[in-house]
């Protein structure tokens, strides 16, 4: 059967129109032209007849198989525009508009964080990505994702799959690149016992580990994983949330800091380990909201630890049960919300009724980000503009950040 393909949806799947429906194929590009087997909505094993100028060969020997890279085959500026268009789509989608600025993309080698995948094998381990739509890996030693730190520290994985796993099983290794060097937490592994803790912990200083946690214990400790957030250093909790990229936490940090301006007083809210509020107190008094202890003990004790801060004042809350009320933002100049993906919608129509000059709103989630944007805007703000950011690089994922006044 042959199709053309007309277009790409929010998860990067190519789509054509059948005669009885949509017709989805992976790994192609509007305007090409392609022959392939129909089995239910899906063609497979397609062949290219026309390709795409858009179409590009993929930097990595992988690519076709890999779960971890879906758009390898697109060129960049591509790649851009589509998810510049995915931004547009969604705030359409709630009859919005506004100034959408060209996407700050984070460059190859430059993932400060992954979870990989992990099993024992006859001759050691094996580690990788997912081959698409499986259960298989597929080993990635040259992954052009990855930043080279990463890819460094395998050889330690490696020797925690062998230690700590079954050939039943598959081991998560969520690994994190610090100043102190490889922060490494790792979930389905063995029971913890003390034969495994003293294995564990001697595989932790062979490999120059900083911090190993093993099903959310910390089993060896040997430097603070620090991570710098503007003047404070951080040791975020193991497993906290951190900007995939460098490049990414800096872009959304120049865009949060142009938007608030010259507020005095800001609250950070969903303020995680202080990826905002510590740079921000470089300039002005901040509250900052986390619903993690463990996130909030961190960002304070970064705080404290640092010189030339204003007052950084921490809470902890779970804003989407007990959102900040009306009242407790009075006196405050600007508001920074970072929720997850399910976005804010209660904390934001709180928001709305307390009338902040500014309020500035992080998302990794077009969607639900349109949707609390027209609480905002229908309660009287303005959408000045969008700052699209792109940390996963070749994925369907786009961040961004907002500016609304009144």
């Amino acid at each position: 059967m042959k199709v053309t393909i007309e277009r790409l949806g929010h998860l990067g799947d190519a789509i054509a129109q059948g005669e009885n429906g949509l017709i989805f194929v992976a790994q192609m590009l509007p305007g090409e032209e392609v022959e392939g087997e129909l089995k239910g909505d899906k063609l497979l094993d397609a062949r290219i007849i026309t390709p795409s100028p858009d179409r590009v060969r993929p930097p990595c020997a992988h690519a076709r198989s890999c779960g971890g890279c879906l758009m390898q085959h697109a060129n960049d500026e591509f790649v851009a525009r589509w998810k510049e268009g995915v931004v547009a789509s969604a705030l359409a989608g709630q009859g919005l508009e506004a100034p959408i600025r060209p996407i700050l993309t984070s460059p190859p080698r430059s993932r400060r964080r992954a979870t990989i995948a992990g099993r024992r094998t006859k001759g050691g381990a094996m580690l990788g990505f997912h081959v698409r739509g499986s259960d298989s890996l597929v080993a990635v030693p040259n992954c052009q994702l990855l930043h080279p730190d990463l890819i460094a520290a395998f050889p330690a994985l490696e020797a925690l799959v062998i230690v700590g796993g079954s050939r039943k099983s598959e081991l998560a290794l969520t690994i994190t690149r610090s100043l102190a060097g490889p922060d490494i937490s790792v979930m389905g592994g063995k029971p913890l016992d003390g034969q495994l803790r003293l294995e564990l912990a001697r595989v932790a200083e062979a490999h120059g580990l900083s911090r190993l946690t093993w099903e959310r214990e910390v089993v060896a400790l040997r430097t603070a994983p620090m991570q710098a957030m503007g003047r404070a250093l951080v040791a975020p909790p193991p497993g906290a949330f951190l900007q995939a990229t460098e490049h990414g936490q800096a872009s959304l940090l120049a865009a949060v800091v142009e938007a608030v301006g010259d507020a005095k007083r800001i609250t950070d809210l969903f303020a995680g380990s202080g990826t905002f509020a510590l740079p921000l107190a470089e300039r002005a008094e901040v509250h900052a909201v986390e619903g993690d202890s463990a996130m909030t003990a961190a960002l304070d004790k970064g705080w404290r630890m640092a010189e030339g801060l204003k007052r950084v004042s921490v809470e902890t809350r779970d804003l989407f049960r007990r959102p900040l009320e009306p009242d407790e933002f009075k006196k405050v100049q600007a508001v920074v919300i970072d929720p997850p993906r399910a976005g804010a919608e209660a904390q934001t129509k709180t928001l709305a009724v307390a009338r902040v000059p500014v309020i500035v709103s992080i998302s990794c989630n077009p969607v639900t980000f349109a949707r609390d944007a027209r609480i905002l805007t229908d309660a009287g703000y303005r959408l000045d503009w969008v700052q699209p950011v792109d940390q996963f690089r070749w994925s369907s994922h786009v961040e961004l950040a907002a500016r609304f006044s009144l």
